[in-house]
This record gives C-alpha cells, structure tokens and sequence, in this order.
C-alpha cells in the first residue's frame, strides 16, 4: 500500500471531509514519530504497539566471490515492537 493509498484508507477509518485533511493527520502523526526517535524517546500505542530506537551492534563480513572483507559501524536504528491486539488481529486473518 502506498501513501496515497493509506491516505484515503485513513480517510474513509477517520471520517475525514476531505482527503487533504486525512494526508495532514498521517504527516502529523509521522513526523511527531520521527521526532520523539530522534530525541531517543518512544512512543507507545497500547494495543497497536512500540516505536523505539535500537543500537545496532557493528559486524564484519566478507564481499561474496573475493577475500574482501568490511567492517560496518555500530549505529541507531528504529525499531517497531507490535502490541498484542495487532498481533492478535494480523493472525486473525
């Protein structure tokens, strides 16, 4: 689904007038998220589940078909943890 798609769907579940009003909301609650990872705060929506960060350890491998090999460093990335009313409802269908 894309972000049009999601934006009408948002629309239709949110009773919004207008599909302009609906994008605004998704931009809201997106860059709200963004935000509170960024500042290394999470947001939790019971029921629906975790936005968190994570450190990501650093890890060594080889490049397939040489000896080459890499080292990536060790970094924070978002994480989303599932609440239990999603999980029960995705499994659901």
């Amino acid at each position: 689904m894309n972000k049009a798609t999601f934006v009408e769907l948002v629309k239709t579940a949110g009773k919004f007038e207008t599909k302009k009003d609906a994008e605004r909301a998704v931009n809201a609650f997106t860059e709200a998220v963004t935000k509170a990872l960024a500042k290394k705060e999470s947001v939790e929506l019971v029921g629906f589940g975790k936005f968190e960060t994570a450190i990501q350890k650093a890890k060594t491998g080889k490049v397939p078909g040489t000896n080459k090999t890499y080292t990536t460093k060790e970094k924070r990335v978002p994480k989303f943890r599932p609440g239990k009313g999603l999980k029960d409802l995705v499994s659901k269908k």
